[in-house]
C-alpha cells in the first residue's frame, strides 16, 4: 500500500500491525486529525484494517476514537465493502454491531453483500444477508413506531384499540429480537410476515385517509439475493 507522509505511513502501520497502543501514543503525540489520513486511493485507517482483519483495531477507532464506521472514498468504497469483498467475516461482523450500513451502495451501486457475492466470500454474503433481514424487521417496527409518534399523522384516523395494538405488536416483535438467540433468516422473515399481518389491516386505514404507509415485503436468501 503505497503512502503519501510521514504521519499516514505510521498511522497505516498501526492498523497493519493493529497496534493500538501505537496508535493512540501517535494521537496523543501529534494530533488525532491523523485519523482523517486516507491512502492514494481513499481509503481510510479504518478501511485499512477492515481488509486486513483487525477487528479489535477496528473497534478501538470506532469506539474509542470516534472514526467514522460509514465513511467511504470518492467512489463509495465503506469499511464494511472492504471487509466483505476481503472475505474478513470478523471485522464484518464488528462494523456491523457498530452501525455500519448494509444498504450502502458504491459507484457501481453495489452493497456490500453485492461485493460478497462478486469475489465469492459465501461466509460474508450468508452473514450479511442475516443482518439484512434483522435489518428489515426492525425498520418495519420503527416505521410504525414513528407514525404513531406523530399525532397529526393518526389523530381522528385510528382508534385507541387500533394504536395499542400497533404499539403491543411492535413491542412483542422488539423483545423477540433482543432475547432469541441466533435467529435464523427464515425466523426474522417468518417475524416480519406476522408484524405484517397483525398491522397492515390497521395501516390501511390511514392509507385509505390519504396517509402514505408502506411496510415493505422482503424476502432474502443465502445467496445474498434480495
Amino acid at each position: 500500500m503505497k503512502m503519501q507522509s510521514r504521519a499516514e505511513k505510521t498511522v497505516f502501520s498501526c492498523a497493519l500491525e493493529g497496534d493500538a497502543e501505537g496508535l493512540q501514543y501517535l494521537i496523543d503525540e501529534e494530533s488525532p486529525d491523523m485519523l482523517r489520513e486516507t491512502d492514494d486511493v481513499g481509503r481510510s485507517v479504518l478501511a485499512a484494517a477492515c481488509m486486513l482483519d483487525r477487528s479489535g483495531f477496528a473497534r478501538e477507532l470506532v469506539v474509542k476514537h470516534r472514526a467514522d464506521v460509514n465513511a467511504h472514498t470518492a467512489r463509495g468504497y465503506s469499511p464494511l465493502h472492504c471487509s466483505a469483498m476481503w472475505g474478513q467475516l470478523d471485522t464484518l461482523k464488528t462494523l456491523l454491531e457498530l452501525g455500519a450500513d448494509p444498504q450502502a451502495v458504491t459507484f457501481r451501486s453495489e452493497r456490500a453483500i453485492d461485493l460478497a457475492r462478486r469475489y465469492s466470500r459465501w461466509d460474508c454474503v450468508d452473514y450479511l444477508a442475516w443482518a439484512e433481514a434483522k435489518q428489515s424487521l426492525q425498520a418495519s417496527i420503527n416505521e410504525v413506531r414513528d407514525i404513531l409518534a406523530a399525532p397529526e399523522r393518526v389523530q381522528g384516523k385510528l382508534s385507541k384499540e387500533d394504536k395499542n395494538i400497533c404499539l403491543n405488536t411492535c413491542s412483542a416483535k422488539s423483545d423477540w429480537i433482543q432475547n432469541v438467540k441466533n435467529p435464523t433468516i427464515q425466523d426474522l422473515e417468518e417475524q416480519k410476515k406476522q408484524l405484517e399481518d397483525v398491522l397492515s389491516p390497521i395501516l390501511a386505514k390511514l392509507k385509505a385517509q390519504g396517509e402514505f404507509v408502506i411496510i415493505r415485503r422482503t424476502t432474502f436468501d443465502g445467496s445474498g439475493a434480495c
